[in-house]
């Protein structure tokens, strides 16, 4: 019997691979920062971030619940690397989250999908037109995000859903290059939890975007605005749609389809 890996091997056909097996592979976050900066653009770029091995932590997780896999879902292969941001190239509205979920993105391929809180914000967007479905399950199912592009601050799953600030460190350069081909494009940017707004204002500041004084504080609803390339530029909060919002009531349907809906408001 082959030995199982613990990841998709490149460019062997897993639906909406970005990448090949000739696509460079950092290995540490001086190597991100260079591959990112010389991405020529998108589709290169994303294929670069779903082969990076630059956290060895990240990496040890990731692939260690690839090869043990939830008992749900012990027959299914597993992703097993990083989540590249995905969605349309010219964006209108980009929704940042925090990382992708071991047994979600991890599993599937791609992030917020494949787990409840993806359940939850796929059903979301479908109802305010973000959205070609309401359920995402699996990388290739014919989800298609409308006016939108989708990210994870850190892209891949860690453990207890909490990366270090090192680790958040050596992933940010992949949000800011993706950022340099999107933005000019943006009118909204959605921040689901306190992770993705802090590095939203980061990314954003790092771009020239003037972000107020003092920094904004992160809240459900909250909406800020800004002044990007393409003119007006609101920055929006929301909870993030994990279980221990929904399942509490922190979180309710109409309150997430408030501020999505206000997004697509927004980007129309």
């Amino acid at each position: 019997m082959a030995e199982r890996l613990p990841f998709v091997a490149p460019g062997t056909g897993w639906p909406d691979d970005p990448a090949s097996a000739d696509t460079p592979a950092a290995s540490d976050p001086a190597a991100v920062a260079e591959l990112a900066a010389m991405a020529p653009g998108l589709a290169e770029l994303t294929a670069r971030q779903s082969v990076c091995r630059a956290c060895p932590r990240l990496v040890e997780w990731r692939e260690q619940v690839a090869l043990e896999r939830r008992r749900s879902f012990a027959d299914e292969a597993y992703w097993g690397r990083p989540i590249a941001g995905w969605g349309e190239d010219e964006p209108r509205v980009l929704i940042v989250g925090l990382a992708p979920a071991a047994h979600g993105g991890n599993r599937t391929g791609r992030v917020f999908t494949g787990d409840r809180s993806g359940d939850w914000l796929f059903a979301s967007l479908y109802r305010v037109g973000l959205a070609a479905l309401p359920t995402s399950t699996h990388a290739g199912d014919g989800q298609r995000l409308i006016h939108a592009r989708m990210v994870a601050a850190v892209r891949c799953a860690p453990p207890l859903n909490k990366p270090t600030n090192d680790e958040r460190d050596a992933c940010r350069p992949w949000l800011d290059r993706e950022l340099d081909f999107v933005l000019p494009h943006l009118r909204v940017v959605v921040c689901l939890g306190s992770f993705g707004w802090d590095a939203a204002l980061a990314t954003l500041a790092a771009h020239g975007i003037a972000i107020p004084r003092p920094k904004p504080k992160f809240g459900h609803g909250v909406e800020v605005p800004l002044e990007g390339p393409a003119g007006d530029l609101q920055l929006l909060g929301s909870f993030h749609p994990s279980q221990q919002n929904t399942f509490t009531g922190r979180l309710t349907e109409p309150m997430l389809d408030a501020v999505l809906g206000r997004a697509a408001a927004l980007a129309r």
